[in-house]
């Protein structure tokens, strides 16, 4: 009657959530997912995904696996794979972050540093980064160019 694998893979991705209208302040630690929806400062700590809901505000240093932005994040965010900012996301304070995607409307105030490798997506899917290395390229060809002449 009860199937036992699908019972425990339910328990299993256990998500810990600040519900909206909730006022949290200190530091959280957790290895699972961490969905904040209400109003949470201090310091946050996730091996899992930190979600910032719409809703939120978020006063807090984040490092996690990764972060999707989508309410108030004003502090320095760390994610060791990617950091997402939705449409209606806002971050005031810094980035480091494996893998960067930002979707249009986004608000973003702060320095980024991303993997060795430039990972900066668009909403469109198109790569800034690259395309900057090109123009930056051709733009110091031009100028030897001008030199040499």
């Amino acid at each position: 009657m009860w199937n036992r694998s699908k019972q425990s893979a339910l328990f299993r991705s256990t998500d810990s959530l600040i519900g909206h209208g909730g006022n949290l302040e200190g530091k959280v630690q957790c290895d699972t997912n961490l969905r904040i929806e209400g109003n949470f400062s201090g310091e946050i700590q996730c091996q899992g995904t930190v979600t910032i809901g719409e809703q939120s505000t978020v006063l807090s240093t984040i490092k996690a696996k990764e972060v999707i932005i989508a309410g108030k994040v004003y502090g320095d965010v760390t994610a060791d794979q990617r950091l997402t900012m939705t449409g209606t996301g806002q971050l005031h304070g810094n980035i480091q972050a494996g893998m960067l995607s930002i979707m249009e409307g986004c608000v973003l105030n702060g320095s980024v540093i991303t993997a060795e490798q430039p990972a900066i997506e668009t909403a469109g899917g198109h790569t800034k980064a690259k395309k900057a290395d090109k123009a930056g390229k051709r733009a110091s060809k031009q100028q030897n160019k001008l030199e040499a002449g």
